[in-house]
């Protein structure tokens, strides 16, 4: 089962990559830059705001990576540690 910082990462991915539920399955260890085609370089900004904007958070430039964005986990364990 999903942490509530992961479950929150996975439906702000589903949302802004219009995967249709898809992100609902991904796990920790689900690769996504260069996995899920939906995550673009474009995607990866448009992302960046939504979890910004709906988690509270602010993301400095020189924080960003590939990664950040390798898998779900890279990904939660980013944000968790924003929101800590």
């Amino acid at each position: 089962m999903p942490s509530a910082t992961q479950a929150h990462v996975l439906r702000i991915l589903d949302d802004v990559l219009s995967l249709g539920g898809r992100a609902s399955r991904f796990t920790d260890d689900t690769p996504l830059l260069g996995a899920v085609p939906e995550l673009d370089s474009m995607a990866v900004v448009t992302l960046i705001t939504a979890l910004e904007e709906q988690l509270g958070i602010s993301v400095d430039d020189d924080e960003i990576d590939g990664d950040v964005f390798a898998t779900v986990g890279a990904l939660t364990r980013f944000v968790a540690g924003k929101l800590a």
